[in-house]
């Protein structure tokens, strides 16, 4: 003869509500790291706007003082700031969950490029020259690129409840 037991009660135990105010600190948090992301890759940029043939090529032969070379503008900026800007737009408009986010790395952004564009070195060159069409380029395909994100943003139709 065999016992069977009668099964133990189950009790459920109440599922916790998180702390609400994570959702502010995640906020908070994505901006802080949407403007710190906005700096690095300005600067990144910034120093790819200035990129010439003659550094590349002497890497190829040891020198790896990339900055210092001659030659014709390399326009590695152009695409690498379209897709850059655009990630971070993307960045920022979905970890803070608003549309407003998109103008934080954009003011950063266009802040740093035109005060890189007006400030000048200790020789009296500016830091983003006339002369230098990267740059020049870079300025505006990278507000484009924000610009063309919020335009997006703006037309995406709007979801119905229900």
């Amino acid at each position: 003869m065999t016992v069977t037991e009668a099964p133990a009660e189950q009790t459920e135990v109440p599922a916790r509500e998180p702390w609400p105010g994570w959702e502010t600190v995640l906020r908070v948090a994505g901006v802080l790291v949407s403007v710190v992301a906005t700096v690095v890759v300005t600067v990144i940029e910034l120093e790819l706007s200035v990129l010439r043939v003659g550094g590349v090529t002497g890497l190829f032969h040891g020198d790896f003082a990339i900055w210092e070379g001659t030659g014709a503008l390399i326009g590695l900026a152009v695409p690498l700031t379209i897709a850059a800007n655009l990630a971070l737009a993307w960045f920022a408009t979905t970890t803070i969950a608003r549309g407003w986010a998109i103008g934080v790395p954009w003011a950063l952004w266009t802040l740093m490029v035109l005060g890189a564009a007006g400030t000048k070195t200790t020789e009296g060159d500016y830091l983003l020259g006339g002369d230098n069409w990267v740059a020049l380029v870079m300025i505006l395909v990278g507000s484009l690129a924000f610009a063309v994100y919020a335009y997006r943003m703006i037309m995406k139709p709007i979801k119905r409840a229900g």
